[in-house]
């Protein structure tokens, strides 16, 4: 019995294992998986239906949230003219789930059976908008990552003002979700500078772009804004390493 259970549960690793390398070699058909310490690019769970996605509207969004999520989702529609005459969309929205398996082949069903108390760091509240509130919005030409985030009252630091590592958290999320397009990164390196505090309730852009490569290296720059643009509330440079997402899944 426990022999036979062990090799099920091999099965469902190597499974999981399978359908990550494979979506890495189909990027047009993948979304980041999430992690706050591991990010890889999935393929979605179509053949088994869809998780609920988290990073869609719900009632707890205030007007800034609902303007700038109708900004950014109406880019995912624009088509652009690409070399050879076609045409294109550069920009997607990311799927938000609130499991790491949601995000792999046969994800619904496997997240229940594997690591079923686990929970993604930034979706692990129930309750709408007393935390994380956020759309992930990517450009792939542009090598560009946008989100758009509102901060509930569970994040208070300062009195009334979201706390420093709740906004690390936030940057390490773009910028990482940014960094896991062409594969597997884990953090390196985040070096942040606080320009001004944000209020609990508040919603804020995150914008964060490719530097340069070297090797397994990425490095990628931050900021965090108001809506508008007008105040910067902090800036921010992120290192990634590139690693062998096999390896790290069977523990090796």
């Amino acid at each position: 019995m426990t022999r036979g259970l062990g090799r099920v549960f091999s099965g469902f690793k190597r499974l999981v294992t399978l359908s990550v390398m494979w979506s890495m070699k189909h990027p047009m058909y993948s979304v980041p998986l999430r992690s706050p310490s591991v990010r890889s690019m999935a393929v979605l769970p179509l053949p088994f239906g869809k998780p609920k996605d988290l990073s869609l509207p719900n009632a707890t969004w205030g007007p800034e949230m609902m303007q700038l999520y109708e900004h950014y989702n109406s880019l995912c529609k624009v088509e652009v003219e690409a070399e050879g005459g076609q045409k294109k969309v550069p920009w997607k929205r990311i799927p938000g789930y609130n499991r790491l398996l949601k995000y792999a082949t046969g994800g619904v069903y496997l997240s229940k059976m594997i690591q079923s108390k686990a929970r993604l760091f930034t979706r692990n509240i129930r309750e709408p908008g007393a935390a994380f509130e956020y759309a992930l919005f990517i450009n792939s030409e542009e090598e560009k990552c946008v989100g758009i985030w509102q901060v509930g009252h569970l994040l208070e630091g300062p009195p009334g003002h979201v706390h420093g590592g709740a906004i690390a958290t936030i940057i390490d999320t773009v910028t990482g979700c940014l960094a896991s397009l062409s594969g597997a990164v884990m953090t390196a390196n985040l070096n942040i500078n606080y320009r001004s505090p944000i209020q609990l309730g508040n919603t804020v852009v995150v914008e964060s772009i490719v530097d340069k490569r070297e090797g397994r290296k990425k490095f990628i720059s931050c900021k965090v804004t108001s809506p508008d643009g007008t105040k910067l509330h902090t800036e921010a440079t992120a290192l990634f390493l590139s690693i062998d997402i096999n390896q790290l899944l069977l523990g090796r």
